[in-house]
């Protein structure tokens, strides 16, 4: 399973509908599930994001169907990062 680092922005449509954002995550939640996946953790944040998600997923393909489909519903701005565990890290400059 791949994991993925989402940095969280939202909209004006996003904040103004603030009280809503406990079921938008319910949604997002279900939706990675529905990828095959899970979202490991989310944090509201201060700074330059508003949020930050770790979810796991089978891959960048569905890494894109879920940006797509959070991002279209107009309520947040994403970007996602592919990120990579320690364990591999070190198999990947060991393999340079």
């Amino acid at each position: 399973m791949a994991t993925y680092i989402s940095l969280i922005n939202f909209t004006e449509q996003g904040i103004e509908n603030i009280k809503d954002s406990p079921t938008r995550l319910d949604d997002a939640q279900a939706l990675a599930r529905s990828l095959g996946g899970e979202m490991k953790q989310i944090f509201l944040t201060m700074g330059g994001y508003d949020m930050v998600a770790i979810t796991e997923l089978p891959d960048d393909e569905a890494a894109a169907k879920m940006a797509l489909t959070v991002g279209s519903g107009g309520n947040v701005r994403t970007t996602t990062l592919r990120a990579f565990d320690e364990a591999t890290c070190r198999q990947i400059v060991a393999s340079l």
